[in-house]
């Protein structure tokens, strides 16, 4: 007769399996939950998607916010604080962004809109968000964004009253230890 595992074995093996379980699944929650926010909107979470799906008869406000992290010597503003689209239409929006720093400097944009619940219809074709971002010293770029709210937002009991939604981004530099290994 073979005796497989002692009772201490069975518990070490089950110790050792608990780890590498738990570590795996660390590793795998930051892009799980990043998948979770972009199939639901979570946290505000925008989608991405190729094509705008046509203009309807119904008007949303987008209010637009700027923000820079206080360690990114950049400034950073909208264009225009809002647009009136029409929900379902492609739309574009502009931001500016200056390095006011002596030397070349990267950012990365994170973003989210307002009420959260919103975020699973606000759809962005080309953002400058999907990138990094370099600015020589002094250097100003023009960064557009092109996105359209998705019409079924008007079908959802929890998003048909919304009127005006707030896209929001803030720059923080790219640690360049980081960025370059």
């Amino acid at each position: 007769m073979i005796r497989v595992f002692s009772s201490k074995g069975r518990t070490a093996a089950f110790a050792v399996f608990s780890i590498c379980f738990m570590t795996g699944l660390a590793f795998a929650s930051v892009p799980l939950y990043r998948l979770f926010c972009q199939v639901t909107g979570y946290a505000g979470t925008t989608q991405r998607g190729n094509e705008a799906p046509g203009a309807t008869s119904a008007q949303m406000k987008i209010d637009f916010d700027a923000n820079t992290n206080t360690r990114l010597p950049w400034r950073f503003t909208a264009e225009q604080s809002s647009q009136t689209v029409a929900v379902g239409a492609r739309n574009m929006a502009f931001f500016n962004a200056t390095n006011r720093a002596a030397t070349e400097v990267t950012g990365t944009a994170t973003f989210n809109v307002t009420p959260e619940q919103a975020g699973k219809y606000f759809t962005k074709i080309e953002c400058f968000c999907f990138t990094q971002q370099t600015l020589k010293a002094g250097e100003s770029m023009r960064m557009p964004v092109i996105y359209f709210v998705d019409p079924k937002i008007l079908e959802d009991p929890d998003t048909r009253d919304i009127e005006t939604i707030t896209l929001s981004y803030t720059f923080y530099p790219v640690d360049s230890d980081k960025a370059s290994s």
